[in-house]
């Protein structure tokens, strides 16, 4: 069955209009279930809210349904379209679906993959792997993902007892800002590091600090939260091991650290026959094929982890725009996106 442009753009803008903020996804995603359904194709939502339209298996087509929070007004101008999610990920996830009818390839919505990627999670214990799979991220209609690195997220905690602020003592909060100074200190880029790719090396970032006096007022409380950002020259249970090494002094017996669901890093081959399909058929629609690493890290991680299959990254849009207050989308690039798709299914 076809998907006329018109469809297809009508879609993208109907589902950025829909506003689906990682836990509230599941407007959107009945939307997009009565697209399929228009299309003559059986949709559903699954018990954790993704879509699941099953085809031939041959490829797997999955892409985000949920955006980061932040009301952009939606407009059309000069052929662009404005929007909270239009770059990350709701144009490569409408793409998707049409080429998904169009070339009658099986297709996945996922939720939560801004938060705790819990849709695909769910997926990877809930079905098998694909014969290949391609995931939906911006990488612009003529790029190719091909590697990701991977996250380790941890929450380190202190405790101390209280006391006059003129004591020499350190207290939690000190212990927090002195493990993470040394973190940051151990992962620092050397003089060569420094001038490489940032793909290559971990980064670290915190992202929230609290502390203080406890309400009974006998004891100081202090908790930091951190990320690590792993390439595939590294394992998340090494950067782990690195990362608690800085806590083994005297002066932070107390802290402790608790970590999340390690998210390891992918880097796949370029000489896949997945690979080669999209270079064909981005050549095909006149471009010219950017194989690409990103140094965040997607759902293809969490799909690499448990599939033994090839798989690659790609969509419509400039990921510089991802969770920007101008995100927005050049509609002619998510039609050719489209066909991008549709031909790399069709010769698979």
């Amino acid at each position: 069955m076809s998907v006329s442009s018109g469809s297809a753009r009508d879609l993208l803008v109907g589902m950025v209009s829909t506003p689906s903020p990682s836990g509230e996804e599941r407007t959107a995603a009945e939307r997009l279930v009565d697209f399929f359904e228009a299309h003559d194709r059986e949709a559903w939502l699954d018990e954790v809210g993704n879509v699941r339209a099953p085809a031939d298996d041959r490829v797997l087509l999955t892409s985000h349904i949920d955006t980061v929070p932040g009301e952009i007004p939606v407009r059309t101008e000069d052929g662009t379209l404005w929007g909270r999610g239009s770059v990350d990920a709701t144009g490569p996830l409408c793409a998707m679906a049409c080429a998904a009818v169009v070339s009658h390839t099986s297709f996945v919505g996922v939720v939560g993959e801004e938060t705790d990627s819990r849709g695909a999670w769910h997926l990877i214990e809930d079905r098998e792997s694909p014969d290949a799979l391609i995931n939906g991220e911006p990488s612009g209609w003529d790029g190719v993902t091909l590697g990701y690195r991977g996250m380790l997220a941890g929450t380190y905690v202190a405790t101390s007892e209280s006391g006059h602020t003129s004591r020499p003592e350190p207290n939690a909060i000190q212990h927090a800002i002195g493990w993470w100074s040394r973190v940051e200190e151990r992962f620092a880029p050397d003089e060569d590091e420094e001038w490489g790719p940032v793909f290559e090396r971990v980064t670290t970032k915190p992202v929230e600090i609290e502390g203080g006096t406890d309400a009974d007022g006998l004891s100081v409380s202090a908790t930091l939260d951190g990320q690590f950002r792993v390439p595939p020259s590294m394992t998340t249970e090494e950067v782990r091991e690195i990362a608690e090494g800085q806590l083994r002094t005297d002066t932070d017996a107390a802290g402790t650290v608790n970590w999340g669901k390690p998210i390891p890093p992918v880097m796949e081959s370029p000489r896949t026959e997945l690979a080669r399909a999209f270079r064909v058929a981005i050549r095909g629609e006149d471009g010219d094929p950017r194989l690409l690493r990103k140094t965040g890290t997607s759902d293809m991680n969490i799909y690499a982890s448990a599939w033994d299959c090839p798989m690659v990254t790609y969509g419509p849009g400039d990921s510089d725009l991802d969770h920007a207050p101008d995100e927005r989308l050049d509609l002619a690039e998510y039609d050719r996106s489209i066909a991008v798709l549709t031909e790399v299914a069709d010769r698979l």
